[in-house]
């Protein structure tokens, strides 16, 4: 995933996603580690989803959820 100047908020979502993908890219090495690959896969579609946040707000603050 290429790195993309921004917030500092951007900034640690792009350091979480690329640990997770680090994470998969090991853990496809193990047998029986479908279930947890997947799983790791929902929690970097939900920083995705929040980094899109993060990249629409022309300030960076994300509004809160009700």
């Amino acid at each position: 995933m290429p790195y993309e100047p921004g917030s500092t908020e951007c900034r640690v979502l792009i350091d979480c996603k690329a640990q997770i993908e680090a994470m998969l890219l090991a853990l496809s090495r193990i047998d029986n580690s479908r279930h947890i690959r997947d799983q790791l896969v929902s929690v970097h579609n939900q920083l995705e989803g929040l980094h899109e946040l993060h990249r629409r707000q022309p300030d960076g603050t994300v509004a809160a959820a009700s």
